[in-house]
C-alpha cells in the first residue's frame, strides 16, 4: 500500500463534522454530589438554556444518565455531549469546565440508531419500546427459557434453551452484550449482535452477526410454564410470547465526542483491553 493510500485511511483524514452552535446549552445532571456540583459550576460560568431551546445538551454523570438524556432527545435532533462525573463513563467525555464552548464547536459527531422492541405479552397486550443499547429478554422464574429465533421471517433456530437472549447495538455492544461474551461491532458498522445468555442447548452456540436491517422474531415457548420479560434499556414487559425487534432508521441521535476520544476510538481500543 502506498504511503498516500495509506493517509487515505487514517482517521485524521476524515472530514469532521459541521461545527455546532454553541450559544446556547442546556445542562441535565445526575443526582450525584459530584454531578450537581459540576452543574452549578458550570451553569455560572455558561448559563443554562431550556434543553428544548437548546442548541447543545451536555449530560453530567455517568453512562446511565447519557441514556436516559439520549432518550429523553430521542427525537429532537439535538447533539449531547456528555462530561464524566458518574460511575461507569464510557459514553462519556472528560470532564473540564475550561473553554466548554470551543470543545463543544471541536467536537466529532457519531450518528447513532436505537432498536425498536415489540413485545406483546400473554394477555395480548403491546408494548413498544425504543432500545439504545440492547433489547433483552430474560427468564423470570429458576427454570431456563425455550426460546426460538426467526430471522427476517426465517426460523434459524428452532429453540434455544438459555437465560435469555439479547439484540445489541454497536453503541450497546461494549455493555451488557459484551459481559454475556458477545462481540464488540465498530460504531459504525452496519450489524447487530444477537447473543444468548448463559446457553445450555445448543451448549456450543455462541450468538450471531446480524444485518442492521434484519427483522429479529423471538417467540417464547411454553411461555406459562417458562415466563420471561422482555427490556428496552429500562423499559420492561414481563409474561411476553414474541418479541420483535428492527433497528429504527427514521431516529437519527447525535453524540459529540472530543477528537481522539470518539466512540469509534474508544469502542476499537476495548478490542485490545484485557
Amino acid at each position: 500500500m502506498s504511503t498516500s493510500a495509506r493517509q487515505d485511511r487514517t482517521p485524521s483524514s476524515r472530514p469532521a463534522s459541521p461545527r455546532i452552535a454553541t450559544d446556547r446549552i442546556a445542562f441535565v445532571a445526575s443526582t450525584s454530589a459530584e454531578a450537581q456540583a459540576a452543574l452549578a459550576q458550570l451553569v455560572q460560568l455558561y448559563g443554562n438554556a431550556e434543553p428544548q431551546d437548546a442548541d447543545v445538551v451536555v449530560a453530567l454523570g455517568g453512562d446511565g444518565l447519557m441514556l436516559q438524556t439520549l432518550h429523553q432527545q430521542m427525537r429532537s435532533g439535538k447533539p449531547i455531549y456528555g462530561m464524566h462525573r458518574g460511575t461507569v463513563g464510557f459514553l462519556m467525555n472528560e470532564y473540564s469546565t475550561v473553554d466548554l464552548r470551543t470543545r463543544l464547536a471541536a467536537a466529532r459527531e457519531t450518528v447513532i440508531h436505537p432498536l425498536l422492541m415489540r413485545a406483546t405479552d400473554i394477555y395480548g397486550e403491546v408494548h413498544i419500546h425504543h432500545a439504545i443499547n440492547e433489547v433483552s429478554l430474560f427468564r423470570q422464574t429458576h427454570q431456563a427459557a425455550r426460546l426460538r429465533i426467526i430471522i427476517d421471517e426465517r426460523e434459524r433456530m428452532s429453540e434455544l434453551v438459555a437465560d435469555g437472549i439479547l439484540v445489541a447495538t454497536p453503541a450497546g455492544s461494549t455493555a451488557y452484550n459484551l459481559s454475556a461474551q458477545g462481540p464488540i461491532l465498530p460504531i459504525n458498522a452496519q450489524l447487530l449482535a444477537l447473543t444468548p445468555i448463559s446457553p445450555f442447548r445448543p451448549r456450543r452456540w455462541r450468538g450471531a452477526l446480524l444485518p442492521d436491517s434484519a427483522f429479529v422474531v423471538i417467540e417464547v415457548l411454553e411461555v406459562d410454564k417458562r415466563p420471561v420479560a422482555a427490556v428496552a434499556d429500562h423499559d420492561e414487559a414481563r409474561d411476553v410470547r414474541r418479541v420483535e425487534v428492527i433497528s429504527d432508521k427514521t431516529i437519527a441521535m447525535r453524540m459529540l465526542f472530543d477528537p481522539g476520544h470518539s466512540l469509534e476510538e474508544r469502542i476499537l481500543s476495548e478490542q485490545f483491553g484485557y
